[in-house]
């Protein structure tokens, strides 16, 4: 068995777009079979949707306790800008899971 990289498991614990097969290559039967594999993929996004808001909670809770106990707000956006841009992951990561939902 093929081992990965700390970096590619890494990689695939927080991004999620390697289960997922392009449904725009191939000829209608290869486009309807990788959105059938999409479809039945999409019950792992909410994995990814929590992976990612334990994230943002964690980073923002550590931005406010450095804000506290060190009182320097520059160091403390080290952790507030990360919890942000989580939670802007989170909604890419609803829409898909709405878009993968609904019906053909």
């Amino acid at each position: 068995m093929h081992e990965l990289s700390f970096r590619s498991l890494l990689y695939r614990y927080f991004f999620f777009q390697w289960l997922f097969l392009d449904v725009n290559q191939g000829g209608p039967i290869e486009r309807s079979v990788a959105r059938r594999h999409n479809r039945a993929q999409a019950h792992w996004l909410l994995t990814y949707m929590w992976r990612w808001m334990c994230c943002a909670v964690l980073l923002y809770g550590l931005g406010g306790l450095v804000e506290i106990v060190i009182g320097a707000p520059a160091v403390s956006a080290l952790f507030y800008v990360p919890s942000a841009l989580s939670v802007s992951v989170n909604a890419v990561i609803v829409a898909a899971w709405l878009g993968l939902q609904r019906p053909a």
